[in-house]
């Protein structure tokens, strides 16, 4: 079962995610990202792979595109706020 993230767990595992361009959001407990791309054909390729691990992991972002622009925000709605699972794909998101 996944749980949310402890104070502790917070520090070691969100500090990485958010010197590399992630942000908290003000309102609810979640991250944020922007990815910009070259062009919208850029940023829909980037989606059908991110969404591909998404499925695979069965934990799917709330995310919105237009033209070249992605934004991400992650929250593990099971537990109200940020889970292991949010940094799991927050990194993978990166990484494509």
């Amino acid at each position: 079962m996944t749980e949310k993230l402890s104070d502790t767990a917070r520090e070691t595992i969100l500090a990485p995610l958010l010197e590399n361009g992630w942000e908290m959001l003000e309102d609810r407990d979640a991250i944020h990202k922007r990815y910009v791309f070259e062009d919208f054909t850029e940023a829909f390729s980037w989606m059908t792979r991110a969404a591909m691990w998404a499925e695979k992991w069965n934990h799917h972002p709330e995310w919105t595109n237009v033209y070249k622009t992605v934004d991400v925000v992650l929250s593990t709605h099971d537990v109200d706020g940020l889970s292991s699972l949010d940094a799991k794909l927050a990194r993978k998101f990166d990484s494509l």
